[in-house]
């Protein structure tokens, strides 16, 4: 989530809030809320995440093909090293797992809204076909009062043209901004509901597109919410690598089970409307669409 644009968060609280929140003193209250953020936290991340793109256990062969797309917690900002972002993280786990080399490729940007989606695709490089895409975006639509149709519309598109590609996809949804302790109330308290509404939203969608989805408010949200000072990074919004760390293993069980890994997956987890509309592994993706390389 771009921290720059903290002030977005205020409308968006004020939009969804309808007479909570309508008087104009509780609308200057929320805006010098957010100038009071933006100037407490600041940029100490930087714009751009860590570079974390390789093969992850190489030597292990047959590899699988992981592709990161979204926005700042999808590309790793806040990560201490290269290998603490979601992305290696997740490609680490799950390499461990299935006893095989995976390569990482970020797409994910720093400050991507869903709309930005279709840039991130469009701009991989030629013939790559990944065998497995996480997408975690949202954060950035609430601060930038993105309507919540237009946001899941992207992310729509952005599932179709990976299905049809005969890629599996996993979906994190929009975390819960109302974990953002460096926000004060009720401006938290009113991103959080917008957030949870769009969070609410994209797995509907998504599951209907035959993606895999993780609800990350519930697989870990409550651990941001009781270990604030280990999950965040030093900004206060973006997780730390430990929360990070957190993050990938919580996603990990609907990665392997999207690649014929696994059929129970937890709480939180939410598999395909209709389940004939996932790529059985064991057959490979449709020939006219080659996944793998």
């Amino acid at each position: 989530m771009s921290t720059g644009r903290t002030v977005g968060i205020a409308a968006a609280g004020v939009a969804v809030s309808g007479s909570l929140v309508g008087a104009w003193g509780t609308r200057h209250l929320l805006r010098r809320q957010a100038a009071a953020a933006r100037q407490m936290i600041g940029k100490p991340l930087g714009e751009d995440a860590l570079a974390a793109d390789r093969t992850w256990r190489k030597k292990r062969g047959d590899r699988v093909e992981l592709l990161m797309l979204g926005d700042s917690i999808a590309a790793g900002l806040g990560a201490e090293r290269p290998r603490d972002t979601l992305g290696a993280q997740l490609a680490r786990k799950l390499g461990k797992r299935i006893d095989r080399s995976v390569r990482l490729h970020t797409a994910a940007v720093v400050g991507s809204e869903s709309s930005v989606l279709r840039a991130q695709l469009s701009g991989l490089p030629a013939g790559y076909r990944p065998d497995v895409a996480v997408i975690v975006v949202g954060g950035n639509d609430i601060t930038h009062r993105v309507k919540h149709g237009e946001s899941v519309a992207h992310l729509a598109e952005a599932v179709m043209a990976l299905r049809e590609r005969g890629c599996e996809v996993v979906v994190g949804t929009c975390p819960d901004l109302g974990a953002l302790v460096a926000v004060p109330q009720p401006l938290r308290a009113l991103a959080g509901r917008s957030s949870r509404q769009l969070a609410a939203a994209q797995r509907e969608t998504a599951l209907g597109l035959g993606a895999r989805v993780v609800s990350l408010s519930e697989v870990v949200g409550p651990f941001f919410l009781s270990q604030p000072d280990a999950m965040f990074a030093e900004d206060r919004f973006h997780p730390s690598s430990r929360g990070y760390q957190r993050t990938a293993k919580a996603m990990l069980p609907s990665v392997l089970a999207a690649l014929g890994h696994g059929e129970d997956v937890p709480f939180g987890h939410h598999e395909p409307d209709d389940p004939s509309m996932t790529v059985d592994p064991q057959d490979g993706p449709p020939a006219s669409t080659p996944c793998s390389p």
